[in-house]
């Protein structure tokens, strides 16, 4: 008989590996031999692996979690989104129920279709595109802006100067030509 443990919450699995063609054997009153016991599986170490596995590379496909941050949790559609029957107006029992797996199995049938008809070759041109404009960011519109910044130092220099000297005291003077009135407002 084979015993195999899969963790500490989980049942024990027991297979008889005996002979099953000779009846005294098995009905001597004995407890049958074990013939092998799996040790029990060590999921911390498997994770630690797995965890030390991700930190190293970061192109390990997500299979489970496919959209981590919701980018397209309005697209959890389900039949009864869709299809609604008021207590008032009831088609029979049987339409609504081959109404609903009509329902689900062509909508995950045909998004599969379209998916593998249509999910590779725009992944190539999207990546090319952000290749495209990545490249282009990186060694054109970076150095040009870094360019930029550097050749237009003077000219907020001057544009500090031209504050300073013309357009505060002016704004000063009238701020003070200004403050002397005042504005009462009575009621007739």
């Amino acid at each position: 008989m084979l015993r195999m443990m899969k963790g500490k919450d989980s049942e024990e699995v027991e297979i008889d590996l005996e002979d099953s063609s000779d009846p005294d054997e098995s009905d001597n009153g004995e407890e049958p031999e074990m013939l092998w016991k799996a040790p029990p599986a060590h999921e911390e170490e498997e994770d630690i692996h797995t965890t030390t596995l991700v930190e190293i590379s970061d192109t390990k496909p997500l299979i489970n979690v496919r959209d981590p941050r919701d980018i397209n949790d309005c697209l959890k559609v389900t039949f009864e989104d869709v299809i609604a029957e008021p207590v008032s107006v009831r088609s029979g029992d049987r339409v609504w129920i081959w109404s609903n797996a009509l329902f689900e199995v062509s909508r995950v049938w045909i998004y599969r279709i379209v998916t593998v008809i249509l999910a590779i070759p725009i992944s190539i041109i999207s990546g090319l595109l952000l290749a495209i404009l990545s490249c282009f960011h990186i060694w054109m519109v970076g150095p040009c802006s870094h360019c930029l910044r550097i050749g237009a130092r003077w000219l907020q220099s001057l544009w500090s100067i031209v504050l300073s000297v013309i357009v505060r005291p002016f704004l000063t003077s009238a701020g003070r030509c200004c403050g002397g009135f005042s504005i009462h407002l009575a009621k007739e």
